[in-house]
C-alpha cells in the first residue's frame, strides 16, 4: 500500500466518522475536504519524529564479550 492509497483509507475513515457523527444535512464537499485534511494530519503525525533531549543519546556499542 502506497502513501496515496494509505491517504484515501485515512480519510475514508475520517468521513464515516463525520457523516455518522451529524445528524443534520451536511455539505458533500465541506465533508470530503474535511476528511482529506484530517487523513494529511495522520499522515503527518505517522512520520517519525526526530528525538530532542536525553532520548536523542544513543547507547554506545561496546566489543566486551558478557560472560
Amino acid at each position: 500500500m502506497n502513501e496515496n492509497d494509505l491517504r484515501d483509507c485515512f480519510a475514508m475513515f475520517a468521513m464515516m466518522g463525520a457523516v455518522m457523527m451529524n445528524k443534520e444535512p451536511y455539505d458533500d464537499m465541506a465533508v470530503a475536504e474535511l476528511s482529506y485534511n484530517l487523513a494529511d494530519a495522520m499522515l503527518v503525525a505517522r512520520r517519525p519524529q526526530e528525538e530532542a533531549g536525553i532520548t536523542a543519546i544513543r547507547k554506545r556499542k561496546t566489543n566486551e564479550k558478557k560472560i
